[in-house]
């Protein structure tokens, strides 16, 4: 345990972030909001560098934390993030004028992920991150799999709960959502999946259109 937690702590002091993504997070904690950590916005940010994004859609603002992550790693992609918090949809705003982020790249819709995201096309997004009221995480990930394109990726932050998932013990609703997410996921033939456990932890699952 302890050897994990040395490896966990060097990647968490091995990445860097960007100004600019420091200063939104500093903001988004002011507000209470929960951002991603920087290990797993270094990996979204690769993670969308590698696809090529260009139409990315985020369930959950978090202050513009994982916005601005996406966008510095595919810097013509064109984002629509999604909040039930006007605040935190402001704070995401001023963030990404702050780093220079054109304003037509960025849509910000205020509003429940459950009414929004029925009205969103289908196969039309390189990424789709899930990071948004935990109890609808399963809903919000059927939703993201039918918005992404065959090829498209979903994300999926904060899946191991602190760790709990990977206590057989803990059966609280959050806890049992993201452990069958996880299982379903990976035996489903529409979807590669993989789950990282640097930081909060990321399940990533990539749309095969059940090859």
């Amino acid at each position: 345990m302890r050897e994990h937690d040395a490896i966990r702590r060097f990647a968490d002091e091995a990445t860097v972030e960007p100004d600019a993504i420091s200063r939104a997070r500093a903001h988004a904690l002011e507000l209470g909001a929960d951002p991603v950590s920087p290990t797993v916005g270094a990996q979204i940010a690769v993670l969308a560098a590698a696809t090529a994004a260009l139409n990315i859609v985020e369930i959950g603002t978090g202050g513009g934390v994982s916005g601005l992550w996406l966008l510095h790693g595919s810097p013509r992609a064109t984002l629509t993030t999604i909040d039930k918090e006007p605040e935190h949809l402001a704070a995401a705003r001023k963030a990404f004028q702050d780093a220079r982020i054109a304003p037509a790249r960025a849509r910000f819709i205020t509003g429940r992920a459950a009414d929004v995201l029925p009205r969103m096309n289908e196969a039309s997004y390189d990424i789709v991150l899930v990071d948004a009221d935990p109890e609808n995480v399963i809903e919000y990930v059927e939703h993201g799999l039918r918005l992404a394109r065959v090829g498209g990726t979903v994300l999926v932050p904060r899946v191991l709960a602190g760790g709990a998932v990977a206590d057989p013990v803990k059966r609280d609703p959050i806890v049992s959502a993201y452990r069958s997410l996880i299982h379903e996921t990976q035996a489903s033939p529409a979807v590669l999946g993989a789950l990282s456990i640097t930081g909060e932890g990321l399940l990533q699952l990539t749309s095969v259109g059940g090859r």
